[in-house]
């Protein structure tokens, strides 16, 4: 990290997006290359991890420059615009799926995204989603956000002077939320998929190292190979990519996986960011941004297309979110074919590549013009 800008954060925030459009798409080939088959952790965790770094970066500047209130203040209005977004995404992606349905005749997609909650209570499901309760599949991750943006202001002060006190605040949450049980409440008795009290930790981890990267540092001297902290990071993703790998051979996995490591290991909670999946994802945001230093392949015509959907995260999550039933629904009319499958993912990807172009060009069209004094 630097006191300037690092763009490796936009890129993957960029490629954390393409990896759950991907994941989203039933059957979509290329979600066998995303993050998620090669370990324990996945897109998600990338996407909460750089919202944390993104948001501690941008509203802890303003808590310095204009004061504590003034931030806390836009923190709130923006998690109001999040809230209000989240309310209209879900009333057109329902609307879309309801839309492939009708097209579609070999399989009832309305059942598959979850929305046969709101056929059989309407008027609960509305009640429901006005209180985030009501998250069908795609939309689990933005009500997180919400209500972790909400939670900042809480903590915003002492993590930008003794980001330490924080984390280790943030760890014993995480740590009894599980063991006691602590979650939001979600539709028909269930809870959170994503259980806001366990995944603040990365959250709060991501802000606390975009404040560490702020900070002046000596380079490391001694080579990659010769850190103990990197090797062991670099092992344990090496193991666990073998773990992940052969669950796609049952026969394979059963022989070799010891039964007490087996015991101990599964089942590796998702909602309640199990420790396996955790330290997987810290051992892979070190070995990566150790092996992939700034050093100007951002600035390369691919990589930016990723940069700029990562800097309007928010538009083309949201964006994302509406292709994937529609890449579904063309999947399905074109038979499930693997070039259909392909040119579905592509084409939506590509699409939310166009959307971050455009709305980078209308960020641009819009700033004032410079007036040149004579």
């Amino acid at each position: 990290m630097t006191f300037e800008r690092d763009y490796r954060i936009d890129f993957f925030r960029g490629l954390a997006l393409i990896f759950i459009f991907w994941d989203h798409v039933p059957q979509n080939p290329l979600a066998q290359f995303t993050v998620r088959n090669f370990g324990f952790s996945d897109a998600a965790e990338i996407f909460v991890f750089l919202a944390g770094y993104a948001a501690v970066l941008a509203y802890g500047k303003i808590a310095r420059r204009d004061g504590f209130m003034v931030a806390t203040v836009k923190i709130l209005r923006r998690a109001w615009v999040l809230y209000v977004v989240h309310i209209f995404l879900l009333a057109l992606l329902m609307g879309i799926v309801f839309f492939a349905n009708s097209h579609v005749e070999t399989r009832d997609l309305v059942q598959e995204m979850g929305l046969q909650y709101f056929l059989s209570n309407p008027q609960q499901a509305l009640m429901d989603e006005l209180l985030l309760r009501f998250k069908p599949n795609l939309m689990d991750p933005l009500p997180l956000y919400i209500l972790l943006l909400l939670g900042l202001p809480l903590v915003l002060p002492m993590l930008l002077r003794k980001a330490e006190y924080v984390v280790g605040m943030s760890v014993v949450l995480y740590l009894l939320a599980p063991w006691l049980q602590w979650n939001l409440a979600g539709t028909d008795g269930g809870v959170w998929f994503f259980n806001p009290m366990a995944w603040q930790l990365l959250f709060i981890l991501g802000g606390a190292a975009a404040i560490h990267g702020q900070r002046p540092r000596l380079s490391q001297p001694r080579p990659l190979t010769r850190q103990p902290v990197f090797i062991a990071a670099l092992t344990y993703l090496l193991l666990t990519g073998l773990i992940a790998l052969s669950w796609k051979w049952p026969g394979v996995h059963d022989a070799f996986m010891p039964q007490q490591l087996g015991e101990w290991l599964y089942p590796i909670s998702k909602t309640n960011l199990s420790p396996a999946r955790l330290l997987h994802f810290l051992a892979l945001a070190y070995v990566t941004a150790r092996l992939l230093p700034d050093m100007g392949w951002t600035r390369h015509w691919l990589a930016q297309q990723s940069c700029r959907m990562g800097r309007y995260s928010l538009e083309v999550f949201c964006f994302g979110v509406v292709l994937a039933p529609l890449a579904d629904m063309l999947n399905a009319l074109g038979g499930n074919t693997l070039a259909m499958q392909i040119f579905s993912a592509l084409l939506g990807v590509g699409l939310m590549a166009l959307l971050g172009a455009w709305l980078d060009f209308n960020k641009r069209l819009n700033r004032p013009a410079q007036v040149a004094v004579v």
